[in-house]
Formats: C-alpha cells, sequence, structure tokens
C-alpha cells in the first residue's frame, strides 16, 4: 500500500495502464416524458393545496393562481428532473462499476484488488473515488450522491409519489446517507486506486 501525501493508495503490479470500460452517461429525459412530469406536478399542486382560495372571484385573481399554479408546477418538475438526473447518473455509474468487476476478474495483477477485506462489493466506495480523481465530468452531480440515490431506488419513482417537500428533502438528504450508509460497509482503511494506472472514456449518450 502506497501512502501519498497523506492518501493510502492499492499498489498494482508493474507500470502499465489499464484500460477500462467506457463510463456511458445516459441522456436527460425526454419531451414527451417531461410533458408527463408537468402534469404530475400539476396534480400535486392541486391536491396538497399549496395556493390559497381566491377571496373574489374575479377573472384576475383566477388567472393569476393559474399562473402561479404553473410556476409551482415547473418548480416540482425542475427538482424531480435533478432527482432522475442524479438517480440515473447513479445507474451510468453503477453498470460501469459492474463492467470494471469484470475487467478486474480477468487480469491477474487487478484480481487480487477485489478482496472482500480490501473492497467489500456494497460499497464500490474505490470506483467512486477513481472518478474523482479522474476529474470525470458528471454534469455537476456529486459521484456520490448519484451512486446513493441509485442504491436508495431500484427505478426512480413517479413524480405523483412525492410530496413537494419530500422531493426536495429527498435530493439533499437521503441520496448522501444511501451512500455513506454503504461506504462505512468498508473497513478502513479503505485506500483508493492509483489514477494514472488506470485510463477510460467517458461517453455521453445523448451526443
Amino acid at each position: 500500500m502506497n501512502i501519498v501525501g497523506g492518501r493510502q493508495f492499492v499498489e498494482i503490479p508493474g507500470e502499465r495502464t489499464h484500460e477500462l470500460p467506457p463510463l456511458l452517461i445516459r441522456p436527460a429525459r425526454e419531451a414527451n416524458q417531461m410533458e408527463r412530469a408537468m402534469q404530475m406536478a400539476s396534480h400535486v399542486v392541486e391536491s396538497e393545496d399549496m395556493l390559497p382560495p381566491p377571496v373574489i372571484e374575479i377573472a384576475q385573481i383566477s388567472e393569476m393562481l393559474e399562473q402561479r399554479k404553473l410556476e409551482l408546477a415547473l418548480q416540482l418538475v425542475e427538482h424531480y428532473q435533478g432527482l432522475v438526473n442524479q438517480w440515473r447518473l447513479g445507474d451510468s455509474i453503477l453498470e460501469w462499476i459492474r463492467q470494471c468487476e469484470t475487467t478486474f476478474e480477468t487480469r491477474l495483477e487487478l484480481r487480487p484488488l477485489l478482496r472482500p477485506d480490501l473492497w467489500p462489493r456494497a460499497s464500490r466506495v474505490s470506483f467512486v473515488t477513481l472518478l474523482r480523481d479522474k476529474d470525470v465530468d458528471t454534469q455537476g452531480i456529486e459521484p456520490e450522491s448519484a451512486v446513493g440515490m441509485r442504491l436508495a431506488f431500484r427505478q426512480p419513482p413517479p413524480l405523483r409519489c412525492f410530496s413537494d417537500q419530500f422531493l426536495m428533502y429527498l435530493q439533499g438528504k437521503i441520496a448522501t446517507t444511501a451512500f455513506e450508509t454503504r461506504a462505512q460497509l468498508s473497513p478502513a482503511p479503505n485506500p483508493a486506486f492509483p489514477p494514472e494506472r488506470f485510463h477510460f472514456e467517458v461517453v455521453n449518450m445523448a451526443a
């Protein structure tokens, strides 16, 4: 085990750079999906009485309330869009990690790194750390929270399942907590992979 600047890295025999499978990042939601999300968001706004009833039933007030309802629905969709994009990135990362596991199993130099005492499959922390060390563009989303969101949900729940308050809480807290809980399954110390010994492409599927 090598220690560089206070960080611990696993030792990999030889000097070659190992090629890992590409990280395939899935595109954002399509227009028709966004339309359905807007419909569900409008239902949430109405069902939760997020707007006060008008005191006077006049055309101006009704128009104002409809505009406010649209604004609230757009805000909900924006939060939900962020959640889904977070989940999709986490799903892409976990799929990439599974492919990397297969690559490690086929190479004699890398196979010992899969020892349970060094890197439990439950956490997969070392690969997420590798994404950080390689400065991978994750579209402004923290890779840890993305993986946490994917660990928390096998599929992203539809918008109609959320209240507005829980949706905001979910993005900020639950995803991070899910990742940290899994990461704590790794016995300390949890050394990282030396980033200079690995290379992989990042492919944005929307391009």
